[in-house]
């Protein structure tokens, strides 16, 4: 078998994926990578789903890229329009010639001897195996097999349909049907008017705890206005800062006063719902805002179909699901032809990649995040993950940016490895995000640590990433920057204080 070698190997064809490459090709000129994409089309998340209405749930002039700028009218966009948008990326920076579809990474192995990672897998059904000197995991954080669904009691007693929007048939019948969507979160607020809209009898949205909401028009007027009298690149950096700079100072506001914000936006769904509506027991959490990621709600369309009678929504439990429905806790029983269990992602750090670091396995739960990023002890090897309190491309641009500057800087000091290390450091751990979302409680044993000081510390932070990630020194007393040498004696994996 034939061994391909290149100086990057990018796991995924979404947004990190392509975004990584482009800033390859920008930020180190004439280094080979490739893109080994699982699946047979670019787009990640975007392509996966397919259930009605699916839409970003940020803006897309900070969803968008930093070097190419979102100029459709829409903000808020739908699957198809991202889509586009990352066609023309692919097309306008040639990335198609280096994307590996049908290809999935399995295995790698890591050697300090060599300091290469040999990357193993399956490309239509065959083995592969790749050599790289650095290993870029932008392949999302969610196992794409398979989306969470609670164990509900009676489930095979329902005579309908259960549907999961993960794997969303693609022949689907729901005209004139009642539906329930069990959830309330983005999946849940997009698909009950999207539904409503297209044709279902009604729409009901049976939630066990009610979610922060926010409406915002799908057009930024803003940003229209912009283009209208400054070049497109130009508009659309003024506008993805501002949004920015707005994101940010409404998300401290929010945390400094709780209580205040959540009656703000508590007020804001009552004015967009009928007089009289149980606001207080449908829209009021019990957690503070931001504690887990608010739902945008374009143009208001899903206080609009409840407004018209097109949809509803029940807050209570499900004791079991029945033959006709499910029967809740309160013993009100609702009537479904179909039932969408829009409950969630699990989560899955790396795709599930097997790693082993000079014939150690290494395991992402035992590891301390470095600069939100790395790993300690684990050379050459970047992860990117988005912000949980902005747009996922923010955070994604800038891990790509701090990629490049890396290879740079080994290249300029004639090292091969990069790699954080804790050198015996005491350090006070802390979980990998502060959001009380369930698809991050029910994964916390999996996922990698962080610490409360610099550069182990994960910020939700855009400013502050932009002066660590893009301008900060490459230098700290954590980073090592290595030659090649023999495997020293398996130290311990996570050196901290808990």
């Amino acid at each position: 078998m034939a061994v391909e070698h290149v100086d990057a190997l990018i796991v995924g064809a979404g947004i990190s994926g392509l975004g990584a490459a482009v800033h390859m090709q920008k930020m180190c000129p004439g280094k080979s990578f490739a893109i080994m994409e699982r699946r047979d089309n670019f787009g990640g998340t975007w392509d996966l789903f397919r259930y009605p209405g699916i839409r970003s749930d940020s803006d897309m002039y900070t969803l968008g890229f930093r070097f190419k700028p979102w100029t459709s009218r829409k903000a808020i966009a739908d699957a198809p329009s991202i889509m586009s948008y990352l066609k023309e990326t692919i097309a306008e920076y040639g990335l198609n010639q280096h994307i590996r579809y049908n290809s999935h990474v399995q295995k790698a192995h890591w050697s300090s001897e060599d300091a290469l990672w040999t990357v193993e897998g399956t490309r239509s059904g065959k083995p592969f195996k790749v050599t790289c000197s650095m290993l870029f995991m932008c392949s999302g954080y969610y196992n794409y097999d398979q989306g969470y669904t609670p164990d509900f009691p009676g489930k095979d007693s329902f005579k309908g349909t259960i549907v999961h929007p993960q794997h969303w048939p693609e022949k689907l019948d729901y005209q004139g049907k009642k539906v329930i969507v069990i959830g309330s979160g983005a999946t849940a607020v997009t698909l009950v008017p999207a539904m409503a809209d297209t044709g279902a009898g009604h729409v009901t949205m049976l939630q066990r705890t009610p979610t922060y909401m926010v409406s915002r028009p799908a057009e930024d007027k803003f940003a229209l206005g912009l283009r209208k009298i400054l070049p497109a690149s130009v508009a659309y950096a003024v506008t993805r800062w501002r949004n920015v700079l707005m994101q940010q100072f409404m998300f401290k506001l929010v945390r400094k006063r709780p209580e205040k914000s959540a009656e703000r936006l508590i007020g804001m769904v009552r004015d967009l719902l009928p007089p009289g509506f149980d606001v207080e027991k449908h829209f009021t959490p019990p957690y503070n805002p931001w504690d887990q990621r608010l739902c945008l709600v374009p143009d208001s369309d899903f206080f609009k179909a409840i407004s018209d009678g097109r949809a509803s929504i029940e807050t209570d439990h499900i004791e079991r699901f029945t033959e006709k429905g499910i029967l809740l806790k309160s013993g009100k029983e609702l009537e479904a032809d179909i039932i969408v269990t829009a409950t969630g992602l699990n989560l899955q750090m790396l795709s599930g990649l097997e790693a082993y670091i000079d014939g150690e396995r290494f395991n992402v739960a035992d590891r301390i995040l470095y600069k939100g990023a790395m790993f300690n002890d684990v050379p050459n090897l970047l992860m990117w993950f988005g912000y949980t309190n902005a747009s996922w491309t923010l955070k994604a641009d800038l891990t790509s940016e701090y990629a490049c500057r890396l290879i740079n800087h080994l290249d300029a000091t004639g090292t091969k490895i990069a790699v954080p290390r804790l050198k015996g450091k005491q350090v006070e751990l802390e979980p990998f995000v502060d959001f009380s979302s369930g698809y991050f409680q029910r994964a916390v044993g999996a996922l990698p640590k962080q610490a409360k000081e610099a550069p182990w510390k994960l910020h939700q932070d855009y400013a502050k990433d932009i002066k660590n990630l893009r301008y900060g020194p490459l230098t700290d007393e954590a980073m090592c920057f290595e030659k090649p040498h023999k495997a020293a004696a398996t130290a311990p994996m996570l050196e901290a204080a808990e």
